[in-house]
This record gives structure tokens, sequence and C-alpha cells, in this order.
């Protein structure tokens, strides 16, 4: 073996294995947001590109309730020792700390650097949440939303409301790419999913309710528990 060739084969050992370590801290990130409360925000990586997340986040109360917004989380190319990750809506959205155009939620109030030791992507999808309940943003990225909220609450509602109409209507949309790990939704089929729904409608040690039980207390984000029901 030659230098040239010896060196070449030594820049792609190293190579490989930064990358192999760069996949492992991105894996060990979902599976650390995987044991956080992150109530109604489902995100999966993307199974051709593991810097590319697909995410859905249903709102169960307040000014946005009802609403189902899709997102991506898309992680910087030296992540995490790079830039802040991005969180962009492919729906459209009408709120003060996403821009209308580009969709991107501004990050920049709660993470103005990345520091690898301290943030994770979990905190950003806990900021996610947030923010659809607490709307006075410090530094808008839409001006239009957020001065409507401060001067014009009923105009800035309705102007609210249709972004979630216009969100819903195109929950089951076929998808606009071929991932795999895209996150589809289809209508409810009885023949399909009432046998899950009579699963999930159980109380815990075999009795049926009349009720039946949500995985989401109502009026909360706290999932119940069996000592909650029992």
């Amino acid at each position: 073996m030659n230098e040239d060739t010896y060196i070449n084969a030594k820049n792609m050992k190293e190579g490989g294995y930064s990358i192999f370590h760069q996949e492992y801290i991105i894996m060990a990130e979902y599976r650390m947001l995987q044991t956080e409360n992150l109530p109604g925000i489902y995100v999966i990586p993307s199974h051709e590109n593991s810097f590319l997340w697909y995410g859905v986040i249903f709102i169960r109360s307040g000014t946005y309730g009802g609403g189902v917004f899709r997102f991506t989380l898309t992680l910087p190319e030296k992540f995490p020792d790079d830039t802040v990750p991005t969180i962009t809506f492919t729906s459209q959205m009408f709120h003060p700390a996403i821009d209308a155009v580009t969709g991107i939620l501004s990050l920049s109030e709660v993470f103005p650097q990345w520091d690898r030791k301290q943030n994770h992507i979990w905190q950003i999808l806990k900021y996610l949440h947030w923010i659809f309940h607490n709307l006075n943003m410090k530094v808008p990225a839409n001006n239009e939303a957020s001065t409507l909220y401060k001067t014009n609450r009923k105009l800035f509602i309705d102007k609210v409301k249709e972004s979630i109409a216009n969100s819903n209507e195109h929950i089951y949309d076929e998808p606009p790419t071929e991932d795999k790990h895209y996150i589809t939704f289809k209508p409810y089929d009885p023949n399909v999913h009432d046998s899950a729904k009579n699963m999930m409608l159980k109380v815990p040690g075999g009795n049926e309710s009349s009720h039946g039980i949500s995985w989401v207390q109502s009026g909360s984000y706290q999932s119940f528990s069996k000592d909650d029901t029992a």
C-alpha cells in the first residue's frame, strides 16, 4: 500500500467513524425524547435521512384547540456541534412565533445558540407545545399575528380558525414523499379500527366503562394511568 492509498483509507475510516458516531447521537436524542412528556406531539426520523424528522402536533385545547399541524424538524449538518435545529410547519400557520411565508418556528428567544451539553431536541418540542398556549412573543416572527393578538383578538381568533380548518382539511392528503416514515392518516374504518378502539376503552382490571377512557384526561394533557382509573 503506497502512502496516498494509506492516507485515503485512513480518512475514510475516520470519516466513517464520525458518521457512525453522529448517527448514534441522533438516535440517542430520539430515545431521550421518547421518555419525556410531550403531549400531542408525534415525531419520527425519516427512513432515508436521520437529519430530517417528520412530526405532527395535536392541539387539544385553547385558541388552537382542534388543530392538527404537520411540521418537519431538520438537524444541521454537523449536529450536535452546529446551529440550532429548525422546525418548519408544512401546514398553513397563523401564529406570532411562526413565519407566515417560510413556516419556520422562531427559536431565537429560547435557543440563541446550540450547546450540545445543555440542549436537546426534546426541549425544542417542549417549546413547540408551549407556544400554542403562550402567544405573547417578545420577538415575533409574524408581526401581523402578534399585532392582532394584542389589538384585535376577535380577528386574530378568526384567522387562527381559518388556519386550523385549512390544516385539518389536508389531514388525509396523499404523502408528498415515498419515505416509509412519513406520518399518514386514514379515515376511521370500523372494520379496521373498532377492535383497537374497544381495547383502549377497557378499564384496567377487565371492566367496561360506559363512557370509555381517553388516553388524555379531559381538560389536561396528562395521560391516564392505572392509578388514575382504579
